[in-house]
């Protein structure tokens, strides 16, 4: 890809996420993720209905007592609002696959768009990890568009030197390496097991949203005979006939019975997770989760 079709294909990333972010995700995005606490502001004169646990005795008593009356002062407070989004991107050979309109790593890289692009608009820092079965590229948060620009250029050209998926280490290496809560996205098809455990650790220290990539064809497999598939990450090749009932039925039932497992580690954990698919719209998807935590978090 020469310098200036790369520079197309970040702009055209730009556009599609550009009406989300200013009709939807800037202003729920701001209310969704709240940021680290409070901060001292400034002091001012007490008045009717202040929470008195607010005021500010030292300033009080400075005050020029002189005078025929007293006055009472209390401190104000802002959100601090900067916070860290990590996007943790499945970089496997499994992410390189997609059979209606797109792959799942392009539709990843778009999400990836409109989550950076909602996050600078706050004024927060956003960073990316490419993963596969080893980490294979960190950069690090930063504040700005440019910075946005970056990630979305090591999305569209970054070229893995695994294959397989590894999602425990990548968890693993966020806990030990990001101390200051932040907002991990873990962008995947979740094709792999024993992750729970490093998924809790990460969980009780961060704020984390699993955004599962689907295709259809993983979800059941049209009757087309006689068919040579192979594993994309391990590259193992089977002959199948795609034609026989027990195939199907086998073939959809562990999807099902994946998704049932990864569903109760979500839940057990406390995890949001959003499913999008391949070749559909990822608004409706996203704007769900954001309706659905806003409404959690007023309850």
């Amino acid at each position: 890809m020469t310098p200036q079709e790369l520079l197309k294909q970040i702009r055209l990333v730009e556009i599609h996420t550009r009406k989300l972010v200013n009709q939807l995700f800037s202003g729920e995005y701001h209310s969704v993720f709240k940021g680290r606490g409070m901060s001292f502001s400034e002091v001012r004169e007490y008045q009717y209905g202040d929470d008195i646990r607010n005021i500010d005795w030292n300033v009080s008593a400075r005050f020029d007592y002189s005078k025929r009356f007293e006055k009472l002062f209390v401190k104000i407070f802002e959100e601090e609002r900067e916070l860290s989004v990590l996007l943790l991107v499945d970089a496997s050979k499994s992410s390189n696959f997609g059979t209606n309109l797109q792959f799942k790593n392009e539709l990843a890289t778009e999400i990836c768009g409109a989550l950076g692009f909602s996050a600078i608009k706050n004024n927060d820092k956003v960073g990316l990890i490419l993963f596969s079965d080893e980490i294979e590229k960190v950069i690090l948060p930063k504040k700005g568009k440019p910075h946005i620009f970056r990630i979305l250029r090591e999305l569209l050209t970054f070229e893995p030197k695994n294959k397989g998926t590894n999602i425990s280490k990548v968890l693993e290496y966020v806990s030990a390496m990001i101390k200051k809560k932040t907002i991990l996205f873990i962008l995947s098809d979740f094709i792999d097991t024993d992750f729970e455990k490093p998924l809790r650790i990460a969980k009780n220290k961060h704020d984390v949203i699993a955004v599962r990539i689907v295709d259809k064809l993983e979800e059941s497999i049209p009757k087309a005979g006689l068919l040579q598939l192979r594993d994309s990450e391990t590259g193992q090749m089977r002959l199948v006939d795609t034609s026989q009932k027990n195939f199907q039925l086998k073939f959809a039932s562990q999807f099902l019975k994946h998704q049932e497992i990864l569903n109760n580690i979500f839940k057990k954990n406390k995890v949001d997770v959003i499913t999008v698919k391949t070749g559909e719209s990822y608004y409706k998807p996203l704007q769900q989760f954001f309706k659905a935590r806003e409404k959690r978090m007023a309850i």
